[in-house]
């Protein structure tokens, strides 16, 4: 397997529709303004997440149960900026949709911006032959509220790319999650 290049990632994006939208370039702020960057770096991609977001909440008492989630654990919220409660979480989506091929695998990591202020981002794995929105999960560790701006880069995708395809992909075995669109809660 090998990390893939800047390169290559427009290529696939250009020619496969792997990344959509696409901004082939990195995106940063202009004079005198703050932009979280995001867009091809030089051996990655990163997102955006959308304005939608699933904000967690103990109003209910509930118990998380990964089997039998309980949606009024959360909060819906939409706008551009998001707000986490100290030692919670929130969920969002990327603003791109994911088309992977089936010899690549994709990991998702948070971007150093956020970690450095306490918010981790859930590394996560794309797998050969997934698509959709990707579900972000966004760990508030301070004691203080934190902030999530939409449209501006959250996390970074690595791609990796295999010298063979796979035996089985992720479409191929019918995963539970492919081709979700939105923020996708659970599902057992």
């Amino acid at each position: 397997m090998t990390i893939k290049s800047d390169r290559w990632i427009r290529r696939m994006s250009q020619e496969c529709g792997m990344i959509e939208p696409f901004v082939e370039r990195q995106v940063r702020g202009g004079e005198g303004e703050r932009v979280i960057s995001y867009g091809v770096s030089s051996y990655g991609y990163d997102v955006r997440c959308a304005d939608e977001f699933k904000v967690f909440t103990n109003i209910h008492s509930a118990t998380v149960d990964p089997k039998h989630f309980d949606e009024k654990s959360f909060v819906d919220v939409k706008s551009d900026v998001c707000i986490i409660p100290p030692n919670s979480f929130a969920l969002a989506r990327t603003v791109e949709y994911f088309h992977i091929p089936r010899n690549v695998l994709t990991i998702c990591l948070g971007k150093s911006t956020y970690a450095r202020c306490g918010i981790i981002v859930n590394v996560t794995p794309l797998e050969p032959e997934w698509e959709g929105h990707v579900t972000l999960e966004f760990s508030n560790t301070t004691t203080l509220p934190a902030k999530i701006y939409a449209n501006e880069g959250v996390a970074q995708m690595l791609f990796f790319e295999s010298d063979e395809a796979c035996e089985v992909s992720y479409k191929d075995r019918g995963g539970k999650y492919q081709g979700q669109r939105g923020v996708t809660l659970p599902r057992a």
